[in-house]
């Protein structure tokens, strides 16, 4: 059975109006954990606020729609980010890596052999080739290898098309768009739909491209700068695993920054240039919450850092983590929710089918259920949904 005889459009659209009317339902939880009414777009002065200034202001628990709605249709396309809004995802994210003369575009990986139809290009078939990237080596094409104009040729495709054969529907539809249109975007969407539209920004492999002299903060900041987002209060986050990046964009403008955190093990690739010994685990204690608040306002752990699985990939007991960067004045957006079985912990698997969609919803009641203040979903309608049930929403 493929994935399109399983499932129909119409269940995604009843979901996406679900999704839609919890955005602009009646009641959130405040950080705090008071409630506050959440904006009617219907009325003006709210939604020309977008949920009021400053990222304290957003829905609690914030639905992120990761890549987009990625789960719909490919990731990092205009496509997608827009999908994302109708469903009534808060925020939306994008990941950056640089062309060869410069540009910020929007990819989730700077090789983009599988997320563009570049193999099929004959013109640009020696430029495939072999690099070690944080580390890691990978053969294909990168983006640090195009210009912008030669970028733009390609046309974007679904990057687990096995997993997702519904979104290979929408392969060639949408370019890579820059992060300089991704913003003259949101400023036409805030317009569109009367509120601001927030975005979740980060910076891909910063050591690695400042090392070919494509930094990637300065470049940023001076984007963020021209379209007014570089302010305490305004509706974007600044992200990156790498927390250097983080400190270094905190020098350089004032949108809040969130330190993203992977495996307890892994050690951030800037602290391996730098010899600096610390892991992740060393980050997530109560001393390295503190030491990220000192720059950071926000975390992004992974979720199993949340709630670590057993053995046999089933959830176990919460750790302290958020506690302890509620403690420190942080901040949790773990990353990330998805429907399919092969993405959800063993408990919530139905049925054998690795890509048939398990329950969903029993998984991010866990997740949502340990006091995060939002999550990062490739099916942001799911997210919010999930959401309602937990603060009482129809």
């Amino acid at each position: 059975m493929t994935q399109g005889e399983r499932r129909i459009p119409a269940r995604r659209t009843v979901l996406g109006a679900a999704g839609a009317t919890v955005l602009g339902a009646s009641t959130t939880l405040a950080t705090g954990g008071t409630a506050q009414a959440a904006p009617d777009t219907a009325g003006a002065a709210s939604a020309a606020a977008g949920w009021g200034h400053g990222y304290r202001s957003l829905p609690v628990p914030t639905v992120i729609a990761h890549r987009g709605a990625s789960g719909y249709r490919p990731e990092h396309t205009l496509g997608s980010y827009r999908h994302a809004l109708d469903l009534g995802a808060h925020v939306i994210e994008q990941d950056l890596v640089p062309t060869r003369d410069g540009h910020l575009v929007c990819r989730h990986e700077n090789d983009i052999t599988g997320t563009t139809d570049v193999a099929d290009h004959p013109e640009f078939a020696s430029r495939r080739t072999t690099k070690s990237v944080d580390g890691v080596s990978l053969t294909g094409w990168f983006t640090e290898d195009f210009t912008l104009a030669e970028l733009k040729t390609l046309r974007a495709k679904e990057r687990i098309p096995a997993v997702r054969q519904e979104n290979t529907l929408y392969d060639g539809r949408w370019t890579i768009p820059t992060f300089e249109e991704v913003l003259r975007w949101a400023e036409e969407e805030g317009r569109r739909r009367g509120r601001r539209i927030w975005l979740h920004v980060e910076t891909k492999h910063p050591t690695y491209f400042r090392g070919l002299g494509l930094g990637l903060e300065e470049r940023l900041a001076r984007l963020l700068r021209r379209y007014g987002r570089d302010r305490a209060d305004s509706p974007v986050f600044l992200q990156s695993f790498e927390p250097t990046s983080v400190q270094r964009l905190a020098k350089l403008v004032d949108s809040p920054g969130v330190v993203l955190l992977s495996g307890p093990t892994s050690r951030p690739w800037d602290f391996v240039q730098a010899g600096d010994p610390r892991t992740v685990a060393d980050l997530v204690t109560p001393k390295g919450l503190r030491w990220i608040a000192s720059y950071a306002q926000g975390i992004g752990p992974s979720l199993d850092l949340v709630i670590p699985k057993d053995a046999g990939g089933r959830l176990g007991d919460p750790t302290t983590l958020v506690r302890d960067a509620h403690r420190a004045g942080l901040i949790l957006h773990p990353y990330t929710h998805r429907n399919e079985n092969s993405f959800l912990p063993a408990e919530f698997r139905r049925g054998t089918d690795p890509t048939a969609y398990g329950d969903s919803f029993g998984a991010l009641k866990r997740y949502l259920a340990t006091g995060i203040d939002g999550i990062f979903s490739d099916n942001p309608d799911t997210a919010l949904l999930g959401a309602a049930d937990l603060t009482g929403r129809d």
